[in-house]
């Protein structure tokens, strides 16, 4: 029932959004071209990243076993935003001369570059680190460190740089190239192989690094393909609609309290609509307004009412 009523929203959810946005839709061929160039592409981006995003918060939370764990917390988004703060300001005013679709390449080609060297960083030292709560400060830290050098860029730039960044960094789903679609869903495809095979592993997790290893688990293993499949999908995302938070967090949450279980052969694909139906609502909320708001704003006003009553509950 819950597959059912969740994908009934989604279409829902989906078929609202489209009459979102500051173009009315009558039937002509302007409202054809921005149906399939701009809302189909948007609507489809936001299913494809929120399901992304919360496959990586379920799996991360049962590794750290930490109820606030977030995709984010490895420093992938981090390593993104070094990547364009990079490419922003060493292209400078170039990036605001080709229009906004051109002006997005160089800034989504470094912000993946630096997802991706982050992620290769991040597996490496996870083979070498046992304990999955060293690696968790590991990676707060890698994040403060890129946050750190991203705040010198910013401070050494020009103005038309920073707006460029800014805007990759205020999150968007609105990318209307077909490579976005196809990088996010076909990492989106191996995350989910990943992830169902390592779900016995993740369960197990659950009751903490000595339980698991006593009941049999390769808890090493278990976690470096987990995080491995976190990276991938969330440099993909974060790549093309830049650092989105909060879905990672909540949606496993309100997964678990509907389902009433933790087993993840269950919880993650469940986990993956409720995450589409929460960026649908972020991307409904930030297009229904005369000026479009950043959808990583709008996510988090829906994110921290959530996150404060777990925080109460716990």
């Amino acid at each position: 029932m819950l597959f059912i009523l969740g994908a009934v929203l989604v279409v829902a959810l989906a078929a609202a959004d489209v009459f979102t946005g500051q173009v009315r839709l009558d039937g002509s061929e302007l409202s054809r071209t921005v149906f399939w160039h701009i809302r189909a592409p948007r609507i489809l981006i936001a299913i494809l990243a929120g399901a992304s995003l919360s496959l990586a918060g379920a799996q991360m939370q049962a590794i750290f076993r930490n109820p606030l764990a977030d995709p984010h917390i490895m420093g992938i988004s981090g390593g993104a935003g070094l990547g364009a703060a990079i490419a922003t300001a060493g292209t400078g005013s170039a990036l605001t001369a080709g229009g906004s679709i051109l002006s997005g390449i160089p800034v989504t080609a470094a912000a993946f570059a630096g997802a991706v060297l982050t992620t290769i960083l991040i597996i490496g030292i996870s083979s070498r680190i046992r304990s999955n709560t060293t690696l968790l400060v590991f990676g707060v830290m890698l994040g403060f460190i890129f946050s750190a050098i991203i705040s010198i860029i910013e401070y050494s730039t020009s103005e038309e740089s920073l707006k460029a960044f800014y805007g990759w960094s205020a999150g968007s789903f609105t990318s209307t190239g077909a490579t976005a679609q196809w990088t996010i869903a076909v990492a989106l495809a191996a995350g989910i192989c990943i992830a169902l095979a390592v779900s016995k592993g993740l369960d197990l997790s659950l009751f903490g690094e000595e339980y698991a290893s006593l009941a049999g688990s390769n808890t090493s293993l278990t976690r470096n393909l987990s995080l491995t499949g976190c990276c991938l999908v969330t440099g993909a995302v974060t790549a093309f609609c830049g650092p989105i938070g909060f879905v990672g967090i909540i949606a496993p949450h309100i997964t678990r309290a509907l389902s009433g279980t933790s087993r993840h052969a269950a919880v993650l694909p469940l986990c993956m609509i409720t995450g589409a139906v929460i960026s649908l609502c972020a991307d409904i909320l930030s297009n229904v307004w005369s000026t479009p708001l950043p959808v990583g704003s709008t996510m988090a006003l829906i994110g921290i009412p959530i996150v404060i009553y777990i925080l109460l509950k716990k």
